[in-house]
């Protein structure tokens, strides 16, 4: 659907096509922060539009998701050279490895615990960092299962997708963990965020949203076009998200009934990634072009 009323999109260039913006998130000093996944760097970015672009030691180190830390600071993933990186609000920035060789860090969100929780894409696993970068992992009961996004539910346990195992899973704070299988095969499950109440993820080869209770009830809600490759999830309230349509270069909104409400992005082709919530209430979208969305609704 297309309505009249809908909401305003305004779009805002940060980098040249070789840059790549990909992860997005609303930083503890009000601002944007983005990762830059083909040049290596993250960039801060304003609500008044100021663009600060710090190049991290790597260039090719691949910064794929980031999020805001207990601690203040920003803290991401590095998928091609095993890292979790860190980058306080005035630029200064860390890293540090992951003990598993060749692991592909990819999601990352902040535990209940005051440490943050990261997937391992290639090695089945989920890891834990804490704020002085000490790191536990988690070996899954899994194979091949590419864990992907990750976020804190309303349980106080962290919840994650497996791409490649079609499943979500769920993991405590102590390491105990459970695996929720999808009901549609080869789904294909990315994004995952919470709304307080339940987890709400995408599955980017079925071309559904899912919703999944704290006790594993999951509920699948098909897109108006099935091709769409929904990408990214953030909720903004109880049973009110947004999402990227990477594969039809728009971003959807849903409701906790299914009720799905999709809306082109101006840019043609733009590969609409990461999505977050800003301090000013708009939706924020990293456009892997170049450029960045502001989704007012």
């Amino acid at each position: 659907m297309h309505p009249s009323d809908a909401p305003v999109v305004r779009e805002i260039s940060v980098a040249d096509g070789k840059a790549g913006p990909y992860g997005i998130t609303a930083g503890h000093d009000g601002a944007l922060w983005l990762t830059f996944v083909h040049s290596g760097s993250i960039a801060r970015l304003t609500l008044d539009g100021d663009l600060t672009v710090h190049p991290l030691d790597s260039p090719a180190c691949r910064p794929m998701i980031i999020a805001p830390g207990p601690d203040g600071a920003l803290w991401f993933t590095r998928s091609q050279d095993h890292r979790i990186g860190r980058i306080t609000t005035d630029g200064a920035t860390e890293s540090f490895p992951v003990p598993t060789p060749g692991s592909g860090p990819f999601g990352i969100t902040a535990g209940p615990d005051g440490a943050m929780w990261f997937t391992e894409m290639n090695s089945d696993r989920i890891g834990r960092i804490t704020g002085e970068g000490e790191v536990t992992e988690f070996p899954l009961p899994v194979a091949g299962g590419f864990p992907s996004a990750i976020t804190t539910g309303p349980d106080g346990a962290l919840w994650f997708t497996l791409n490649q195992g079609n499943a979500i899973g769920r993991i405590t704070t102590e390491g105990d963990i459970l695996i929720h299988p999808l009901p549609t095969p080869e789904a294909a499950p990315v994004g995952i965020t919470g709304d307080g109440t339940a987890l709400w993820f995408v599955e980017i080869a079925a071309g559904r949203i899912g919703r999944i209770t704290v006790d594993g009830d999951i509920t699948e809600f098909p897109l108006p076009d099935r091709t769409a490759k929904p990408h990214a999830i953030a909720a903004v309230s109880t049973g009110s998200c947004w999402f990227t349509e990477w594969g039809a270069n728009r971003v959807g909104h849903i409701t906790s009934s299914g009720e799905v409400t999709e809306y082109d992005l101006p840019s043609p082709s733009s590969e609409p990634h990461g999505i977050a919530l800003g301090p000013d209430g708009a939706l924020w979208v990293a456009l892997e072009t170049g450029g960045v969305a502001r989704v007012t609704p």
